[in-house]
């Protein structure tokens, strides 16, 4: 399968490099570039790409404005690359929500051009298996938050450990959004490049009824708190029951990325083992899914989304594959699952 792609940037540096660098890859074929959002509307009408390469700043029309007409007329896998600061982490959540295969900043002295090149490919084939008409619900339905009658003390020794990739952000709002405030701590790996990361957490912090944020380095995990990896940091669970905390460093990459669900899930089930419940959630590749076996083995509960409601089935499938899974469950169904694990009730469900 070859995938088709146009590219949509002002520069006609820009457009060069990109033409050159996926013009070496196997199996990707630029079909057409333009230089602003009228000139792409006409190249997808006559070309019909299977993936759009799509800069936000650009002449006649911005390219979020662009990138929601993309969505709403014909819909078509859009990767976003643009220059992105941390102030710019916003925007980038913005596209995301308007439908975004995923968004990448230009390379930077954080962001080298090798790894963008390298991120690039993989997300091209990656939007071309996207399924864009999974029943996910719009970014602006309204959220119905799940009750936990009977709390949690603020020694329990459960952990919540949820990993994802593409199709996340939303995904993880959603989740987030909907759970209740006395639930124990929540640590999340979200493949995201390192500029986004902090306004990801901050955005969701708006939205929750408990406090989310980044995670540093020896942040306990207690109830109350989401601790999101930044990006190009691996978070692991250390510490004993009751007094769990987050060790965060930069060691080598696993799975292709940093920070990795893989990384986060084996050290969940070392430390918390039973204890523990591990959620994987839509995204590209394998990351998370072996580790989340290791949560399963060691007496947790572990659920993956459906492909229905995935963008990407891939690291739910792999982790259904390898028998790391108790559920499969829709997006809406998981945070009632998350509240009955915190209730114990998913353990009769095992056991039967």
């Amino acid at each position: 399968m070859t995938v088709r792609v146009l590219i949509v940037d002002d520069s006609p540096v820009v457009r060069a490099r990109l033409r050159s660098i996926l013009g070496q890859a196997e199996g990707i074929e630029v079909v057409a570039t333009a230089q602003d959002p009228f000139v792409a509307r006409d190249m997808i009408v006559r070309h019909d790409p299977d993936v759009i390469l799509l800069d936000m700043e650009m002449p006649l029309m911005d390219g979020l404005t662009f990138l929601r007409r993309i969505m709403d007329q014909r819909p078509t896998p859009t990767i976003v690359v643009s220059s992105m600061t941390p102030k710019g982490g916003d925007l980038a959540l913005r596209c995301l929500e308007a439908g975004a295969f995923n968004v990448l900043p230009k390379p930077s002295a954080a962001y080298p051009i090798e790894q963008l090149i390298a991120d690039l490919l993989h997300d091209i084939r990656g939007a071309a298996l996207a399924d864009l008409g999974a029943s996910r619900p719009a970014s602006d339905a309204p959220l119905t938050r799940v009750a936990n009658d009977r709390g949690v003390e603020s020694g329990t020794p459960k952990v919540i450990a949820i990993g994802a990739s593409t199709g996340g952000t939303e995904a993880l709002r959603r989740i987030l959004g909907s759970l209740p405030g006395n639930l124990p701590g929540i640590v999340i790996v979200q493949h995201m490049p390192p500029v986004f990361t902090a306004s990801f957490s901050d955005r969701l912090n708006s939205e929750c009824v408990f406090e989310v944020r980044e995670a540093r380095h020896g942040d306990l995990v207690r109830p109350g708190l989401a601790l999101i990896a930044p990006g190009d940091f691996h978070v692991k669970l250390a510490g004993v029951p009751g007094a769990y905390r987050v060790d965060v460093g930069q060691s080598p990459k696993v799975c292709r990325h940093r920070p990795s669900v893989e990384v986060l899930f084996q050290s969940c089930g070392r430390v918390a083992g039973a204890d523990a419940m591990g959620v994987i959630l839509t995204g590209m590749g394998d990351d998370g899914a072996t580790g989340l076996g290791t949560i399963r083995d060691a007496g947790g509960y572990t659920i993956a989304q459906d492909e229905q409601s995935c963008v990407v089935f891939g690291m739910p499938r792999e982790a259904i594959e390898r028998g790391s899974v108790d559920e499969v469950v829709p997006l809406s169904g998981i945070p009632p699952k998350i509240v009955a694990f915190v209730q114990d009730r998913h353990r009769s469900r095992r056991a039967s």
